[in-house]
């Protein structure tokens, strides 16, 4: 069955994501969490939002770096491990790599090599989907690792960049889609 917000619910978190226009760059609606993260009552159910759909995972990926303060929680409300990947170079131990694109540029990102063991549960973890590139790449990494993408779970979808054409076969949960 496909998720359906309650129009409180939607009230409660849409009330403190603001839009900022021009940013990062001209032409870009930025959607900022960060006034949500400030209420407790907010974050506290979209936390709630993003983790209920995956009992069972075993591990939460947090995508560098909203996806931390999202993840973590998750992560604890799961029950669950934290794995985190990051853009090149912040890691210290031994990682993979995966190159991607996104809807101004284009990056990487990588995870140690030892953070997901074959047959890991895995949920990612991450603010906004927009074209689907980062996503991909956290996917391709956790599958890489042997590890079986349970979900992916977003607090926000941007629906007119098209980003779930790039993730066929991906259980993709948006708590809230513009």
């Amino acid at each position: 069955m496909p998720f359906e917000l309650s129009d409180i619910d939607r009230h409660l978190l849409t009330k403190h994501i603001r839009d900022v226009p021009d940013f990062p760059q001209p032409g870009v609606m930025f959607r900022d969490i960060t006034p949500l993260l400030a209420d407790p009552i907010s974050f506290g159910r979209a936390v709630e939002l993003l983790a209920d759909p995956f009992p069972g995972v075993n591990k939460v990926v947090a995508i560098e770096s909203r996806g931390f303060i999202l993840g973590a929680p998750v992560a604890l409300a799961l029950h669950a491990g934290l794995v985190p990947v990051r853009k090149i170079g912040r890691l210290p131990a031994d990682t993979i790599r995966e190159d991607y694109n996104l809807e101004y540029g284009s990056n990487s990102l990588e995870i140690h090599r030892d953070a997901i063991e074959p047959g890991d549960k895995v949920l990612i973890v991450d603010d906004v989907l927009a074209t689907g590139g980062t996503v991909r790449a956290a996917a391709n990494l956790v599958e890489r690792l042997g590890g079986d993408v349970a979900g992916v779970s977003l607090l926000i979808e941007l629906e007119f960049l098209n980003g779930r054409q790039h993730l066929p076969g991906l259980n993709i949960h948006s708590v809230l889609v513009y």
